[in-house]
């Protein structure tokens, strides 16, 4: 199949359409399929920088200790990469690591196609989603004697794209049962990102409880990310826009809301009059969105996708969207959940609870308007 793609000839079985997209954008990278194309590797202190920023740190022993447990694990090797595809740590059997060298699939290598072409890795963070690729399935032919099974992880707090785990190994020892490995272990590192999150939250109610003792009204207390700590005589949904110093809060409901900042949080009391959220969604140019509540207003751009997310939700009402609906209007397909749910939250911790979830729907007290122009 491999060959005949490449030489422009009719294969007998037709490459999958998540390998024929990604042998596309190769042509684009100007790759060469029959070698090994050069590698970017970065300097040691950049990988220990990069290990040190990345989330993962706290949760990579916890998903080795979980790869080790496999019964196939002296046949295979585990692979953590942060956002931009760059190989942060590895584990795995000393002979699949040496294989792995020859190929530079090492720490500090850029393993995205740009870089390596058509590869789990890289044709995850692609396509944002899991991918499990075998032999010729691989753009180059030096990886053609692998299979590769990955999947993205995403920060549960924010959405955001956090890095890739991949489980290689020999292409004949490939197992039906490594692409749940890899999705387990994916389950196991945002179960353990979010524990650390609750412990946070738990230490930031304990510095914040003396501040709230005497009742001097209603408050919240939230972290960076505008998730909620405590409430005080007030009952809101379990976040809030990410809050900015000297910047008013909209809390749909509730009105305007100014937070203060504490030692890694904000303490948020109501402000002004006002308990519904107006937002002005502008389409007829770069999307821009201004909300009111009261005698508050601001003011920001949004990206396309959240401008096209909202435009869905308003015309949905009351009545919302599934996440498998939500996919079908934005990706023409249900499959794209793990996106459209990372979408979603990136755009909560940007506007904080406006949007309600199961199903994904406007707010109770949010109105929308929509302008869209040419």
């Amino acid at each position: 199949m491999h060959e005949a793609v490449m030489a422009g000839a009719r294969p007998p079985v037709p490459p999958r359409a998540i390998v024929s997209h990604s042998w596309s954008r190769m042509t684009e990278f100007g790759l060469t399929a029959d070698r090994v194309n050069k590698r970017a590797i970065f300097a040691a202190d950049e990988v220990a920088r990069r290990r040190y920023d990345s989330p993962l740190r706290d949760v990579v022993d916890r998903i080795a200790e979980m790869f080790h447990a496999a019964s196939d694990a002296a046949t295979m090797m585990l692979v953590v990469t942060d956002a931009e595809g760059a190989v942060l740590w590895r584990a795995g059997a000393a002979a699949v690591r040496r294989r792995a060298d020859a190929l530079e699939f090492t720490e500090g290598a850029d393993w995205t196609e740009a870089k390596v072409g058509t590869n789990a890795i890289g044709t995850a963070l692609a396509e944002a989603a899991p991918v499990e690729l075998l032999a010729g399935e691989h753009f180059e032919q030096g990886q053609h004697p692998w299979y590769c099974s990955a999947a993205p992880i995403h920060d549960p707090r924010t959405g955001e794209l956090l890095g890739v785990i991949d489980v290689s190994g020999p292409a004949l020892s490939l197992h039906p049962a490594v692409g749940m490995l890899v999705e387990a272990a994916t389950r196991l590192a945002e179960a353990e990102l979010w524990r650390s999150h609750q412990k946070r939250l738990d230490a930031l109610r304990q510095v914040a409880e003396p501040l709230l003792a005497g009742g001097r009204g209603p408050a919240l207390v939230v972290d960076d990310n505008g998730w909620v700590a405590h409430r005080a005589g007030v009952a809101v949904a379990d976040r809030i826009a990410a809050p900015r110093a000297g910047r008013a809060v909209a809390v749909p409901g509730l009105g305007a809301w100014l937070p203060e900042r504490l030692p890694n949080g904000w303490l948020v009391r109501p402000m002004g009059r006002g308990r519904t959220v107006l937002l002005d969604l502008d389409l007829s140019g770069a999307p821009v969105l201004r909300a009111s509540t009261g005698d508050t207003t601001w003011c920001r751009s949004i990206t396309r996708r959240h401008a096209q997310i909202l435009s869905l939700l308003h015309a949905a009402g009351p009545a919302g969207l599934t996440a498998a609906a939500l996919s079908r209007s934005l990706f023409g397909d249900p499959d794209h959940l793990v996106t459209v749910r990372a979408e979603v939250s990136r755009l909560r911790r940007l506007l904080g609870a406006v949007v309600d979830t199961r199903p994904y729907r406007l707010a109770e007290g949010v109105r929308l308007t929509l302008h869209s122009g040419r």
